[in-house]
């Protein structure tokens, strides 16, 4: 089956209609379906000695059943190829719950931070306007790479089978991939393979926002921050992102009560943000997604 002209009505089906409330209200989204498999596993073998190995198995049965689902899929035809791949994109999706901070910060601080907390993991009670701000648009940029082009990526080399399992491994990663004492063995597995599929996908990303933004000349500060960063991939859009729209993402911020030091991306960049520059970067998603359809309709063409 040709992947590409299935993208491109899939990313056009998805910026059409995003995540209508109406059926996802009435049905369980395949996410939360993904989210309770892995919960479900976590349960199950997150116990006992040899947590890394328990770990592996977890992530080979989510790999075999999003394979198995994925060609199940499949054999329906191109149109339910196209719907379930629309489901697992998040280009309009993201663009509304980044775009409500900004809508929020207009209204109040409060709002902004309430909007916010809905997307990012950090602490948000204290946060300031620029803070609330910078969290959205790093919260955007990581997205446009795991939750669109990533997936689209997948799915262009794997079909429906490629791209359910790289949304199942993306789920267990954002789920059990953390270094906690719970999960530092178990989620070693979810972690490092989430790192392997995002790997081309984030770098991609990053190069189309900074050709969309005459930034490539600056790809050498674009690489140097991002390996700064404490993710291996998420560095790399954040820190086109940030040359983009001339401003300082990442930084020292709060999770659970303690302020992590984390480097700043693009350290000379402004510091003081607000609702316009999430409005800048959500004309950044727009473009970006615009130029990955361009790519898949010459992909269909040729």
């Amino acid at each position: 089956m040709d992947t590409a002209p299935l993208l491109l009505c899939a990313l056009l089906l998805d910026a059409a209609l995003g995540e209508p409330k109406w059926l996802w209200a009435r049905l369980p989204h395949p996410a939360v379906l993904m989210g309770r498999a892995v919960s479900a596993l976590d349960q199950r073998l997150n116990t006992g000695s040899n947590r890394k190995g328990r770990g592996i198995v977890a992530v080979a049965v989510l790999v075999l059943g999003g394979g198995a689902i994925g060609t199940g899929l499949s054999l329906f035809g191109p149109v339910i190829v196209t719907i379930a791949a629309a489901v697992l994109l998040a280009q309009r999706s993201l663009v509304q719950h980044v775009g409500a901070v900004a809508d929020g910060l207009r209204m109040s601080l409060q709002q902004g931070r309430r909007n916010v907390a809905m997307i990012v993991s950090r602490d948000t009670r204290d946060m300031d306007t620029s803070a609330t701000a910078r969290a959205a648009i790093e919260s955007a940029a990581e997205n446009l790479s795991d939750g669109v082009i990533a997936p689209a990526f997948w799915f262009l080399i794997g079909g429906l089978p490629g791209l359910v399992i790289y949304k199942a491994v993306n789920t267990a990663d954002s789920m059990i991939g953390y270094r906690t004492d719970k999960y530092l063995h178990f989620g070693w597995a979810a972690a490092r393979l989430d790192d392997v599929l995002n790997w081309i996908p984030a770098r991609l990303t990053a190069l189309m926002i900074a050709a969309l933004s005459g930034g490539l000349h600056q790809w050498q500060a674009i690489t140097a921050d991002a390996r700064r960063h404490r993710s291996p991939n998420a560095g790399w859009p954040e820190a086109a992102m940030a040359r983009a729209l001339n401003i300082a993402l990442a930084g020292p911020r709060s999770y659970d009560g303690t302020i992590q030091p984390l480097a700043w991306v693009n350290a000379g960049g402004r510091v003081p943000l607000t609702a316009a520059d999430i409005d800048a970067a959500c004309a950044i998603l727009w473009k970006t997604w615009g130029v990955f359809l361009g790519l898949a309709v010459l992909l269909s063409l040729f």
